[in-house]
């Protein structure tokens, strides 16, 4: 191996070798540990350890780097107590996780490491998010992120990679190609000779290096930093190494030739950097007994202080509470000034209020920018705010909901519009184990509302109609609304967009342009996780919302014989129990009804909850009135068959006669 060492003292490069051995003899230590049974896993980077000191000594102590459970030296490179470090391992309390998580499933603000997900390929999009925040605050800055051979087959990989070159974000993709994904080889995971091929795709540079040479590592990453915070654009780096030991310790490594071992361990990145400074007189070989031995010593103390750490205390309360940020925000009530405004407007309303409040709000989507939307909810944005804040993206929903966290991490707040709430499939993982998870897992917000226009009336069909709340109430760590009128539209969004969490935005199409209503003026909340009761009666109680408020209100008006309490749910979770109780003891029967389909819709926790808490208030069973199990239908005579609404008067008379 080959080390140019391009004018760097001995001091220096003494140092480059204390980083780099740290890790090293604390995967020895731990594969000790293992053995011993005191640790029940590890992913050694055993063979790597020159990527992950290397890029991280490249790296600006401010600049935010993303790396894999393979890049310990990373975390030992920014100087993350080993104590610490070794807690979060042992799931102890002082870990960054308190015992929620393990391995470097975590991120931390104060080292700006940004932690994985087992889902591997996610954590990329974050990258482009908070290299997006870096450029729109013109902090010259660069974002670094891992990824392995295998990941690269991911579609996150791509649509990453994609959107930063489109939007010329200063991002270093790393590629740690290893030979193997667990135990897959390469000629099985991608058919291009280099990974770095890939680059040119997608028009922007690629750059293949010997991942075991730290100091072309180091160099190589040092050179394309500092060029990308001076000219932003990404730029891709496939560092060629090897993994010596298994995927993780218990999958082992009899599936690798034999000889591929022989050769790579020739070319390893420690003994082949420490043999080159004891040659060029660097370092004398007492200096390196030293080393090594001051080293292993504290290594072993401050393992036996982390085994001896306090272990997490079950408090369902707690657990609760920290799955979400704490919002601080002081309930605003609207103003007594209103205007008539259709639904559509109530909400292009509320988008302009927050993005004239909040400087940091960017907003995200397909074709919002100069289109203005396909409804034109944001006409005019662009013109208004510029196209830094108002985005039009690539056909990528994963890469930009992860965009929209990693702006959240890097001090921005985003809204990310789903052209079609059915689209919102695409960057399902990103919602739901990205954006839900995050502060539970390490304490950070995930500030992003995904606004999902939904349902049907409109004859669109099985993808562009479907009710899918229930994909989302079902997620801890997800804030869900639904409004039924313009002034809660416009309310329940600005509230959505003040609250440092995330929340699942629903907007009926079929109201856009068919509900008028008075909006008042100017900036307020509606209170998140408080339902609304529209009618007060004694026969009855409707519980619903979205659609279904305006089919209740409908069938009441046409029956006004009928005396029913009417409960608009507004927000499904948290959903507003106590008035949902309150109505149930005032009429003793209770209709639950929503345009979802009836199996495990919304309307089954309701019910499950009724019955559960309610029970002696109940005259008759709790009843559902919901859409057919099927996929939507485009035909109206289909639609309107299929839809909750057809089937509502035959359930309250079934009710009532009880």
């Amino acid at each position: 191996m080959q080390f140019d060492k391009k004018g760097k003292d001995h001091d220096q490069l003494k140092s480059i070798y204390k980083r780099l051995l740290y890790p090293r003899l604390i995967e020895e230590k731990m594969l000790i540990l293992l053995r011993q049974g005191r640790i029940g896993k590890w992913f050694s980077g055993i063979g790597q350890e020159a990527i992950a000191v290397g890029s991280t000594l490249a790296m600006q102590a401010d600049e935010y780097i993303l790396p894999m459970h393979r890049n310990l030296g990373v975390f030992t490179t920014r100087d993350m107590p080993l104590i610490r470090l070794m807690a979060q391992w042992q799931g102890k309390l002082s870990g960054f996780t308190k015992g929620r998580d393990r391995s470097f499933h975590f991120g931390t603000q104060e080292y700006k490491i940004i932690g994985m997900i087992s889902h591997l390929g996610p954590q990329m999009a974050l990258a482009d998010g908070i290299a997006l925040a870096d450029t729109l605050e013109n902090r010259n800055k660069a974002t670094l992120v891992f990824t392995g051979e295998g990941a690269t087959s991911e579609g996150d990989f791509h649509e990453a990679i994609n959107v930063a070159s489109v939007w010329n974000l200063p991002v270093i993709f790393l590629i740690e190609n290893n030979g193997y994904g667990l135990s897959t080889p390469i000629n099985e995971q991608f058919n291009c000779t280099d990974l770095v091929d890939r680059a040119k795709g997608y028009g922007i540079q690629g750059v293949q290096i010997d991942g075991n040479n730290i100091l072309e590592v180091f160099d190589t990453i040092s050179s394309l930093a500092e060029d990308i915070r001076q000219n932003p654009r990404p730029v891709l780096v496939e560092c060629l190494t090897f993994r010596m030991r298994g995927h993780e310790e218990a999958s082992g490594t009899k599936y690798v030739p034999q000889h591929l071992f022989e050769e790579w361990g020739k070319k390893d990145p420690v003994k082949n950097y420490e043999e080159y400074l004891l040659k060029e007189d660097v370092l004398t070989e007492e200096e390196v007994k030293q080393i090594r031995e001051e080293m292993t010593k504290g290594i072993a103390h401050d393992v036996e202080i982390a085994f001896n750490e306090t272990e997490p205390q079950a408090d369902d309360n707690a657990e609760i509470q920290d799955m979400f940020a704490p919002n601080p925000t002081v309930l605003i009530a609207p103003a007594l000034e209103h205007t008539e405004k259709r639904y559509i407007d109530a909400i292009t309303d509320g988008l302009n209020e927050a993005m004239l409040k909040h400087n940091n709000l960017v907003l995200m989507g397909q074709d919002i920018a100069e289109y203005g939307g396909a409804f034109k909810i944001t006409d005019g944005f662009v013109n208004k705010f510029g196209k830094g804040r108002v985005r039009n993206t690539p056909i990528c929903e994963s890469a930009i909901v992860g965009a929209g966290l990693g702006l959240s991490i890097n001090g921005y707040k985003a809204v990310v519009e789903m052209q079609f709430a059915d689209f919102v499939s695409c960057g399902f993982n990103q919602i739901v184990n990205n954006l839900a998870k995050t502060h539970y897992r390490w304490g950070e917000k995930a500030d992003v509302v995904v606004r999902m226009p939904t349902g049907a009336g409109t004859g669109a069909g099985p993808f562009h109609s479907q009710s899918n709340e229930a994909w989302f109430t079902k997620t801890p760590g997800l804030k869900v609304v639904y409004p039924a009128f313009p002034q809660d539209a416009k309310g329940l969004l600005i509230a959505a967009i003040d609250d440092p969490n995330p929340v699942i935005y629903f907007e009926h199409k079929y109201l856009y342009r068919s509900l008028t209503g008075p909006v008042p003026e100017g900036y307020y909340h509606t209170a998140i996780g408080k339902a609304h009761i529209l009618k007060e009666g004694t026969q009855l109680s409707i519980i619903t919302y979205g659609l279904g408020v305006h089919w209740a209100l409908d069938y009441l008006q046409k029956n006004p014989e009928i005396s029913a309490t009417l409960v608009d749910l507004v927000s499904l979770q948290p959903w507003d129990k106590e008035t949902v109780a309150e109505a149930v003891k005032s009429t003793g029967r209770v209709l639950i009804l929503h345009e979802d389909t009836l199996t495990n819709g919304f309307g089954a926790e309701l019910s499950a909850w009724i019955a559960e808490h309610c029970f002696e208030h109940l005259d008759a069973p709790i009843m559902r009135c919901a859409s057919l199990d099927t996929a939507i239908p485009m035909s109206k005579v289909l639609e309107d068959s299929f839809l909750a609404k057809s089937k509502l008067n035959d359930t309250v008379e079934k009710l009532l006669k009880y």
